[in-house]
């Protein structure tokens, strides 16, 4: 089974109000939590953590057994400690697969892991999303229609500040007349990203059985075939014999590779 863990802030669900009962009447026990029911396969073993959880959710022990984390962060994106985002990038570039969600493009860590600013346009009018399939070859897009709607969404635009080597998987337009790169995967050393934008807290956007089918592929796509952890690059044994005259002959260089 894939052990698949579902990190959440947990906030946005708990807070007072109209907003807040908003969000509670689509997900009563927090978007985490509604995603590992909606995700319930038999190939995922599934544990729901937040950020208001010992060690922030994520105890070395979990981490550390993870096949694949699904990331949902919004306003507390500088609460999540320096030190869980260096593990996490340490997991991911072992080979653990990375799913971010929504605006988790922000998040610590997958800034780190693109290593650029992620800005992008945004609006909240609760308008109209279309999403195209403009890879349909991609596992991700296994099964998913050429285009389908989420009525209700919180626009994200173009510029997207991402590197050029995502592949893109899905594209958006919206009803005021913006488009979006929503759905983007990417490979960092032996971890594969998945970028997945739709998913504003105020709108029922899991509830969407496509938006399910993506993010369940994306669960399998992700998922690695083997962990390689904390390498260093061994000094192997020429393959042809070496006749040119080494000039720091002598030297002790071992110093230089510590």
């Amino acid at each position: 089974m894939i052990k698949v863990v579902i990190w959440n802030e947990f906030i946005h669900e708990r807070e007072s109000g109209a907003v807040g009962n908003v969000i509670r009447s689509h997900y009563p026990d927090g978007i985490h939590r509604y995603l590992a029911d909606a995700l319930k396969c038999d190939e995922f073993d599934i544990t729901a953590v937040s950020l208001d959880m010992p060690e922030q959710g994520l105890p070395d022990e979990l981490l550390d057994s993870t096949d694949v984390l699904l990331w949902w962060g919004h306003c507390a994106h500088e609460q999540v400690s320096d030190e869980l985002v260096a593990k996490i990038r340490k997991r991911v570039l072992a080979g653990m697969g990375l799913i971010v969600l929504h605006s988790g493009h922000f998040s610590k860590i997958f800034r780190s892991m693109m290593g650029t600013a992620c800005r992008l346009r945004w609006r909240e009018a609760g308008e109209k999303e279309r999403l195209w399939v403009v890879s349909p070859s991609h596992p991700i897009a296994r099964g998913i229609p050429e285009t389908f709607v989420i009525p209700h969404q919180e626009m994200y635009g173009e510029p997207f500040d991402i590197p050029d080597d995502g592949k893109i998987i899905f594209m958006s337009w919206f009803e005021g007349g913006n488009v979006f790169r929503s759905g983007v995967a990417f490979q960092r050393d032996r971890g594969r990203i998945f970028y997945f934008s739709p998913g504003h807290e105020t709108y029922a956007v899991y509830h969407d059985e496509n938006v399910q089918k993506i993010l369940k592929n994306a669960v399998l796509w992700s998922a690695p075939e083997e962990f390689v952890p904390d390498r260093i690059t061994p000094m192997p044994e020429p393959l042809e014999k070496i006749n040119t005259p080494d000039p720091l002959a002598g030297i002790d260089t071992a110093q230089l590779h510590k």
